[in-house]
């Protein structure tokens, strides 16, 4: 079992303090989160923890991709990871929203793609989880950016 702090995770020898920024992007891009399917999905990542030490620290979204701020235990590796919240929120998702699988032509959630990036626990984790807190919910945004050049 998993000692965990604040930062700091200590299991059997080993400490980890690694984040992970994570972005998922829906199948073709479809814009399908809407409020109910967002509270939802974050219900469902609420329980990682307890069953899989992933820790889902930040989550913000756009119309058709998500930015997840998560730390796990180092036996697991970032595809890993990346595929077990991919096959479980999809599976519920489709599940308690049907229409989902109409509106993706009946055949998966997720594109096969992701992005993973470790953020350290000391630095640079504050700017991220500020990027992912404000996700996309302007209109008028034509690209993302996290740095202004």
């Amino acid at each position: 079992m998993a000692k965990i702090t604040e930062d700091i995770w200590y299991w059997h020898h080993n400490v980890s303090e690694c984040y992970y920024h994570l972005q998922l992007t829906i199948k073709y891009r479809r814009s399908v989160f809407e409020e109910e399917i967002e509270k939802e999905m974050i219900e469902i990542m609420a329980g990682f923890r307890e069953r899989y030490y992933i820790d889902v620290h930040t989550v913000g979204y756009d119309k058709n991709h998500v930015h997840i701020l998560c730390r796990f235990l180092p036996k697991y590796s970032g595809g890993q990871v990346i595929r077990l919240i991919k096959s479980i929120t999809a599976r519920i998702l489709f599940d308690k929203f049907p229409e989902l699988k109409r509106q993706l032509w009946g055949g998966e959630y997720w594109s096969d793609g992701y992005y993973i990036g470790t953020v350290s626990g000391r630095g640079d984790r504050k700017i991220i989880e500020n990027y992912i807190k404000k996700q996309g919910r302007e209109p008028d945004i034509k690209q993302l950016r996290l740095f202004d050049i």
